[in-house]
């Protein structure tokens, strides 16, 4: 095995592995999918400290687990951004994003019920990590767009300089690896 990053996520330990992003940095890669103990007790913390709200929303697909859990044991309501149209969307809107984990430029579409049942309702950003802010900025563009009501954003681990924002509420930090 290569090098670890050791880390502690809402009680629950774990070595996440490095992983090369360019020549000039690596990461720590997180992934929640599989790991239900950390998902389960990540969004126990985070519901902990997030304020009252009455829908989830995240981007596809790394924070689903989070927003799923959150959702069942909190307000019962999420909302996923698809990377993609779906056959049952209905008059979708949408804007790009590039994420630092991403080699492209990606779309993001809420579709007319996802914007139905977002509506006059108090919104919960969350995401599994918060690095560049790209993904962020576009899921607050889209709530944007339909007068969405964000009164949080959440995540897991704030990596990099997403650890000093101000806007957000994490867990732990998570540091990048410049070579």
């Amino acid at each position: 095995m290569g090098d670890v990053y050791k880390i502690n996520i809402a009680g629950c330990d774990r070595e996440l592995p490095i992983c090369p992003i360019d020549e000039h940095m690596d990461i720590a890669g997180f992934v929640m999918f599989s790991d239900v103990e950390v998902t389960e007790c990540a969004a126990r913390a985070l519901l902990e400290k997030c304020p009252a709200h009455d829908v989830i929303i995240t981007a596809e697909s790394k924070g689903i687990p989070l927003a799923y859990e959150m959702a069942r044991i909190g307000c019962r309501n999420y909302v996923v951004a698809r990377k993609g149209i779906k056959a049952y969307m209905e008059d979708p809107i949408h804007v790009e994003v590039k994420s630092i984990t991403t080699d492209h430029v990606q779309t993001l579409y809420l579709s007319k019920a996802d914007r139905e049942n977002l509506n006059g309702k108090r919104i919960l950003i969350v995401d599994d990590v918060i690095s560049t802010g790209e993904s962020l900025a576009a899921l607050e563009e889209l709530l944007k767009q339909i007068g969405g009501q964000v009164v949080g954003k959440a995540c897991v681990l704030a990596e990099g300089d997403a650890k000093d924002r101000t806007d957000i509420i994490y867990l732990e930090p998570l540091p990048l690896f410049f070579k």
